[in-house]
């Protein structure tokens, strides 16, 4: 779980540093922020593949990136529904996105490591 925490932390500096570059060439906060996800996201999966979860198979890593992603979709739901929660709602999150994307990595960082324990990192 500290390595699954570590590889998280990381893909929460790469999902705040591709939202604000999507935001900068005008993606808007919903549309960059769907970008800065799949980013990380990706990222983390590359991660968790190589250091995390190390003893998984290696064979059809495309297959793998995919499950990953469907799997996660569930930590996806949480993460997004917060941040969108806290930038709709909470001026602060609003001018400031990085603590939107911060609140939302922690509310799916614990559903992403168990399913992807049991689902895709076997």
């Amino acid at each position: 779980m500290l390595r699954f925490g570590l590889v998280g932390g990381l893909g929460v500096l790469v999902d705040t540093a591709v939202l604000y570059a999507a935001l900068w060439l005008g993606a808007g906060l919903h549309g960059g922020r769907l970008l800065s996800y799949l980013a990380a996201a990706s990222g983390n999966w590359a991660l968790n593949r190589i250091w995390t979860f190390r003893g998984a198979s290696r064979d059809r890593p495309g297959r793998q990136w995919l499950l990953f992603l469907l799997v996660n979709l569930v930590g996806f739901a949480l993460n997004y529904g917060t941040y969108a929660l806290l930038i709709g709602q909470w001026p602060p999150a609003a001018a400031h996105p990085v603590l939107g994307v911060a609140a939302g990595a922690l509310a799916g960082m614990a559903g992403n490591f168990l399913l992807s324990r049991q689902l895709v990192f076997r």
